[in-house]
């Protein structure tokens, strides 16, 4: 991959794709089913059990593509891709769906005020 400028939309689709394509084969589906369950929901623990094993498979499928297979890679992948889902709903939705792999479930009480 010559530079992040020329990664285009489709390709970072496609690389959400594979990444939640990664996430829900039977290779890792269990072992994160697994540290979900020992994590519960809290959301520390979620960080320290679930969220590097997440980060882990995103950094196999994004070296694939050219990216750096190091912290460093996966930070230009995820600021390429809050760069993108602004502007382009799908790569929005292929991250949420990312991202709702290591973040449990929030409830919003109607009766909290979220004015701010």
């Amino acid at each position: 991959m010559a530079s992040l400028q020329s990664v285009t939309v489709d390709q970072v689709r496609l690389i959400l794709s594979e990444i939640i394509e990664a996430l829900e084969s039977p290779d890792y589906a269990p072992k994160l089913d697994e540290a979900k369950e020992a994590a519960g929901n809290e959301m520390l623990k979620m960080m320290q059990i679930v969220f590097p094993m997440v980060v882990q498979i995103e950094m196999e499928t994004i070296k694939r593509h050219g990216f750096i297979n190091s912290r460093e890679g996966i930070v230009q992948f995820t600021q390429l891709v809050r760069e993108m889902e602004r502007a382009d709903t799908e790569v929005a939705r292929l991250h949420s769906q990312v991202r709702a792999h290591y973040l449990p479930p929030v409830s919003i009480s109607s009766t909290v005020d979220t004015s701010l």
